[in-house]
């Protein structure tokens, strides 16, 4: 009988522990959990210099194909776009644009704060703020102020290239009479030198930006291409040396009269126009006088051809023998 009473004693015993609570075993899994996450999460957090350098003015995502895999449905599985830029607000804009255009419309709206600070790194990052891009947006224009003149520059010519094509097209077309050489010159430079006008006061100081030395390169060759192309809607479709010299000489009227142009205080700047017409004509007497001097030195020397001829038959050389 003792043996049975201890036996039940002891099932008693093990059936309370059994039934009794582990919190140890229970709550050390969930603490594991927790922290790992939490561990998981500060560490997938972006660096604070990372991401506002990521966002410094515009970001182009050239290895978005080197992502990982992301599950189909999600919202990173839409297609991605090739470019964007940030605002202010860190907000990406969702058009696409392309590098060249961005920078073409900062450009064009810092031509509107040309008045107020100049040709400056100050007037890029207005136009960029007016677009409501970032002021650091300004720095990807490595060249500064001579990006801006330059802008300026081909803009104009450009320009001109189109109403000189549409003035030929009506020429063509004959609804307008074709000009004499000399005035259809003068007209284009006066319409060429009249874009400057909105920016008159400055421009010395954008002439003077032209003339650093890393700049002159591209200073000849939009004064090249502008003088080509009023030649060439001219009409001169010259091979020889006449190519040079005809391209030559209206290099130089273009850039005298600019140095008058910049000094000129006359109303509508007629000084500038007068002296304008002073070198076209210039120019014309030269061509005038080139072609006298050639004929008349082709004359002198069919004259001497003549005389020779006659002096050997007179002395009868040039009879057989």
């Amino acid at each position: 009988m003792a043996a049975v009473l201890r036996g039940l004693r002891a099932g008693r015993v093990l059936r309370g522990l059994c039934s009794a609570p582990l919190p140890m075993c229970r709550t050390t899994p969930r603490r594991v959990h927790r922290a790992a996450v939490l561990y998981t999460q500060d560490h997938s957090k972006p660096d604070s210099t990372s991401s506002s350098s990521s966002s410094y003015h515009l970001h182009y995502q050239a290895h978005a194909g080197e992502q990982e895999p992301r599950a189909p449905g999600s919202e990173a599985d839409s297609p991605q776009q090739n470019t964007s830029y940030a605002n202010q607000d860190g907000e990406q804009s969702e058009d696409y644009e392309t590098e060249e255009q961005l920078q073409t419309r900062i450009l064009t709206a810092a031509l509107e704060f040309i008045p107020q600070h100049g040709w400056s790194v100050e007037a890029i990052a207005a136009g960029a703020e007016n677009l409501g891009l970032s002021l650091a947006s300004s720095e990807m224009f490595t060249n500064g102020a001579g990006d801006l003149v330059l802008f300026f520059i081909a803009r104009c010519n450009a320009q001109l290239t189109e109403i000189l094509a549409e003035q030929h097209n009506q020429v063509q077309l004959g609804q307008a009479e074709p000009k004499e050489i000399a005035q259809f010159l003068r007209d284009a430079v006066e319409t060429r030198l009249r874009m400057l006008i909105p920016y008159i006061d400055s421009w010395p100081q954008a002439m003077s930006i032209l003339l650093l030395p890393h700049n002159i390169p591209d200073s000849l060759k939009h004064l090249s291409t502008l003088v080509d192309d009023i030649w060439y809607y001219a009409g001169d479709r010259s091979t020889d040396l006449n190519w040079y010299t005809r391209r030559a000489a209206l290099t130089g009227i273009y850039n005298t009269t600019e140095l008058v142009m910049v000094q000129d205080s006359s109303p509508d700047f007629q000084d500038t126009w007068a002296f304008l017409d002073n070198r076209i004509q210039d120019v014309v007497n030269m061509a005038n006088t080139a072609k006298k001097v050639q004929s008349t030195g082709e004359a002198v020397v069919q004259g001497l051809m003549g005389a020779a001829v006659t002096l050997k038959n007179l002395t009868g050389i040039n009879q057989k023998r």
